[in-house]
């Protein structure tokens, strides 16, 4: 069943357009412009936190498109208000909108630290290298307050237990006391993401995140650090800021990052009306070409979840990007091999049935 509401402009500082409903919701909620909308002022959305119980915080998967089978995601939900997010869609398993709700609609897992030592000191449990945020921000502006991640890392670090993390936050380097001492033991490299160097661009698509510069200068204070990190140009979207592939490449080496990868845009589920609505309100000039470049990347699809092409896409315009990627990768020195993370530190937590320390063996 289908309930009308008037239009009102599209709040301050958040990316998605309007809060269009979730896919399992039993009502859906269609917008209508009856004149007066345009002459409304844009409120300002205010972030929503809440804590989750949560049993475990492991996340496990068998994929082969992205090079880890563990990963822990502190948050659910992002402020960064990145138009694009694949994880958008989560949000509706909660019955909420993956547009305006997964923006501020915030939920934390308070816990995380105690929930990680726990699973660590299974005698069951393996060490491997675990990614950290392969969802949403690890770092999103939230987490300033809240130090979900410092307690996670403080646990990795407790246990020498090898870990990567990937963000688009400034706020990483408030943890640079942990990632230098880290790197030196080969225990963990710092992911940054980099779409644009174009601040307007980056304030239209990902308008809460840190700016291209900070993230340029991320970059160079954790490699000052002696800490590894990889710029990741996630996502590239063609016909909007594939052009700046290489321009974004070489900023990152001069900064001194040492590898490099790409993903291209991926619009599964309800991510591709809230793309194509914010196309239309952004970057109307660009839309129509952005969306059929974007279909012929996906075999005629907004998106294709195909294991080996959902990350990377297929046919030409996808070809031409690939060999753009690695032509610059190789030119600005962005292939250097990394030294592999050492799980053979690990050192499991011994902890009693009350959560104390075992005094035994």
């Amino acid at each position: 069943m289908a309930e009308a509401v008037k239009s009102a402009p599209a709040p301050r500082g958040r990316g998605a357009k309007s809060n269009r409903t979730g896919r399992f919701e039993a009502q859906e909620r269609e917008s209508f412009d009856d004149g007066w909308g345009e002459e409304e002022e844009p409120k300002q959305l205010k972030t929503e936190l809440q804590a989750m119980k949560s049993r475990t915080i492991i996340a496990r998967n068998q994929s082969p498109d992205v090079g880890f089978d563990r990963s822990i995601n502190p948050y659910r939900g992002c402020s960064h208000g990145c138009i694009y997010c694949y994880a958008r869609p989560a949000h509706a398993y909660l019955g909420l909108s993956p547009g305006l709700d997964f923006e501020s609609k915030i939920f934390f897992k308070p816990h995380a630290g105690e929930l990680l030592e726990k699973e660590l000191a299974k005698p069951s449990y393996k060490p491997a290298t675990i990614h950290i945020g392969g969802d949403t921000d690890p770092y999103q502006p939230d987490e300033k307050q809240l130090r979900v991640t410092r307690q996670v890392i403080e646990v990795l670090e407790r246990y020498s237990h090898p870990f990567t993390i990937i963000t688009k936050s400034a706020l990483v380097l408030r943890d640079l006391d942990i990632y230098s001492r880290l790197a030196e033991r080969k225990l963990a490299r710092v992911a940054i993401s980099i779409t644009t160097l174009d601040r307007h661009l980056a304030r239209s698509m990902e308008p809460r995140a840190a700016t291209p510069g900070k993230r340029i200068e991320a970059v160079r204070r954790l490699t000052e650090a002696g800490v590894p990190v990889t710029v990741m140009f996630a996502p590239a979207i063609p016909g909007l800021n594939d052009h700046e592939v290489e321009g974004v490449l070489e900023a990152a080496a001069k900064a001194g990052a040492r590898g490099a990868g790409y993903v291209a845009l991926r619009l599964p589920r309800e991510i591709a009306q809230l793309f194509e609505e914010w196309l239309q309100t952004d970057h109307p000039d660009r839309a129509k070409r952005v969306m059929s470049l974007v279909r012929q990347i996906r075999q005629g699809e907004t998106y294709k979840a195909t294991w080996g092409e959902r990350m990377v896409g297929d046919g030409p315009v996808a070809e031409v990007l690939r060999q753009r990627f690695h032509l610059a990768v190789k030119k600005f020195g962005l292939d250097q091999p990394w030294a592999p993370l050492d799980a053979s530190q690990f050192t499991p937590p011994r902890l009693g049935g009350s959560g104390q320390m075992d005094l035994f063996g």
